[in-house]
């Protein structure tokens, strides 16, 4: 078969073409979109990441599409509908980073509650002045864990390592997983809001997940707290998340997602070729004033970047593609 594998990182154009010797291969480092979808128009398998915009315009440009292979958890950057309409397989990777993306998330909270950036830059300046960088325990803080799947179910873990009170919010309640792992569920999302002191979100983006934290539910959130989103951007409307920074309400955010988080890296393409149809320029300069302040960090959507997680992704990403090509597919996407 033909197969277009877009985003590919430095090792993986040789480890693919050694798996797959005899398929036909187009293998590119940049995302497949409007602008390359050309070295994909005979392309029966395509191979994407989470940078990808697989549009229905992108998938007219692909006649002889029969599968992709996202080489991720998520696939809201995939339009599935279109997909399904023209009998096109989707498959992703349902787990690879579940204590990976879990760490992360952790990693955020101890840069912000210790105070580690501000801390860096001081003593890069040969300033070893303590003042101002005074953080604050995790040990008997209340930890509240939007989404207890398998990430979710790392994230508390950890809290309990630190000796947190860990409570969570889910669509389901899990009683054994939440009498194992010590924990209680919240009664509804603005409970855990208001008693949490940190705030850690692991739920997928779906239409019912879209600004999950919003203008009305942030003023809910305890004074002082702290916010880390690890799972995608519109999870958390950009426009609430600033007033509630400004306002107090909370004192800091760890975010590896954006909303609009593509344009809003690739914010040069604005001025060299106008604005993207269909993309909201309120919330990319909204995102470029969270990147300037100090009680934000902000990572590169690189969460589910270790080394373990991107071997994970690879197998599993290789054995979708395989399982395709004999006729019996496996992790299929369905949007009904």
């Amino acid at each position: 078969m033909r197969i277009a594998y877009f985003e590919a990182e430095q090792s993986e154009p040789r480890k693919f073409r050694e798996i797959f010797p005899k398929e036909q291969l187009t293998i590119l480092p940049e995302p497949l979109n409007e602008n390359t979808v050309a070295a994909a128009d005979d392309a029966e398998i395509v191979s994407v990441f989470v940078c990808s915009c697989v549009t229905e315009h992108v998938l007219d440009q692909m006649p002889n599409l029969k599968m992709i292979a996202t080489r991720s958890t998520g696939f809201d950057h995939i339009d599935v509908l279109a997909c399904n309409r023209r009998g096109i397989v989707v498959c992703n990777v349902p787990t690879y980073g579940e204590n990976t993306v879990a760490e992360q998330a952790f990693a955020l909270i101890l840069a912000l509650s210790r105070k580690i950036f501000q801390s860096y830059e001081r003593t890069e300046r040969m300033n070893f002045d303590r003042r101002g960088l005074t953080g604050f325990d995790l040990y008997g803080k209340t930890l509240g864990v939007v989404g207890t799947g398998n990430i979710g179910k790392h994230a508390i873990r950890i809290g309990r390592g630190f000796s947190m009170r860990v409570i969570a919010s889910d669509v389901k309640h899990d009683a054994r997983l939440a009498a194992e792992l010590n924990f209680t569920y919240a009664d509804s999302l603005e409970d855990l809001l208001s008693q949490s002191d940190v705030i850690t979100l692991h739920v997928p983006y779906l239409p019912a997940t879209h600004h999950l934290i919003n203008k009305e539910n942030v003023k809910d959130i305890k004074r002082g707290a702290i916010l880390i989103n690890t799972s995608r951007g519109a999870i958390v409307d950009t426009e609430a998340l600033l007033w509630a920074l400004e306002k107090k309400i909370l004192s800091g955010a760890g975010l590896d997602v954006l909303e609009e988080e593509n344009d809003t890296y690739e914010h040069i393409q604005l001025l060299s070729e106008g604005f993207p149809k269909n993309k909201d320029l309120s919330t990319i300069l909204r995102n470029h004033i969270l990147i300037d302040r100090d009680d934000v960090i902000i990572t590169p959507h690189n969460a589910f970047n270790s080394v373990e997680a991107e071997q994970r992704i690879f197998d599993t990403n290789t054995e979708n593609i395989k399982s395709f090509e004999a006729g019996k597919p496996i992790n299929t996407v369905i949007k009904k």
